[in-house]
């Protein structure tokens, strides 16, 4: 062994960046307003986990004119993480932050129809997976609209600082892909980045053109995995909110 190498048992340099391994999400509080009743439990899916389509989704924004470094724009993403979204996707990151192995809650709502704005609801959130001065990323958990991860980062491209957003993805079970496919998912998928890109160039002064680049890399359906449906936190958050009065009555009882 050189001077320079680990011991085979020391853990890599960058160990503290990454999300200790957890069989399922554990939530005890969540910040006002969102719900985490679709997350605590949940175990966290990769794309091997998915039904649909494998796609490979990648945005992003050059922030031509501004003198700044990747380090301070992730930086900058990270603590406005909320604020870079539309007005129909709320997220809410837990008080540490985005940090390993912190949940980012999210509220947001999906099309019912291609061009329709988001009607019916979802309540989901993601784990921080990794993250460094430069970069990133979220896993989703059962139930999620798509199963995989989704990479924030910034990197020096020809003297600009360029921000990015890359998703390896799949619908999680028939109704998302059918969604995906039909209702309006694709789109409304891509109005998400764009939109937080747009936003995030806005911050530094930027009205930037986002770039998007879309493949498939597996064209086929994983009919094995249509079970998610039963995760499924579009149906679950319709329910929950259908049983809002009854709670409130059941509450009132017990006073």
């Amino acid at each position: 062994m050189d001077a320079t190498s680990e011991p085979r048992d020391a853990p890599p340099r960058d160990a503290a960046n990454w999300a200790q391994p957890i069989s399922k999400l554990k939530v005890s509080d969540a910040p006002t307003g969102a719900i985490h009743s679709n997350l605590d439990g949940r175990q966290v899916t990769s794309p091997l986990q998915g039904f649909g389509r494998l796609w490979r989704r990648t945005y992003r924004v050059r922030l031509s004119g501004v003198q700044t470094t990747p380090a301070h724009v992730v930086k900058e993403w990270k603590e406005n993480l909320g604020k870079f979204q539309m007005p129909n996707n709320h997220f809410y990151p837990s008080l540490a932050g985005v940090k390993p192995g912190e949940v980012v809650f999210i509220d947001s709502t999906l099309p019912v129809w291609p061009g329709s704005p988001g009607i019916v609801p979802v309540s989901v959130g993601v784990l921080v997976l990794y993250a460094d001065d430069e970069m990133f990323t979220v896993m989703t958990p059962e139930g999620h609209p798509v199963s995989g991860w989704n990479t924030f980062s910034a990197y020096e491209e020809d003297g600009s600082t360029v921000a990015q957003v890359q998703a390896l993805i799949r619908a999680s079970d028939p109704i998302y892909e059918f969604g995906y496919r039909f209702m309006g998912g694709e789109d409304a998928e891509d109005k998400v980045w764009i939109g937080a890109l747009d936003a995030l160039a806005a911050h530094w002064g930027v009205k930037g053109q986002v770039q998007v680049q879309k493949s498939i890399l597996d064209p086929e359906i994983q009919w094995s995995e249509w079970k998610n449906i039963w995760r499924n936190a579009a149906i679950r958050t319709t329910l929950y909110l259908l049983a809002s009065p009854l709670r409130w009555v059941s509450q009132l009882f017990k006073r």
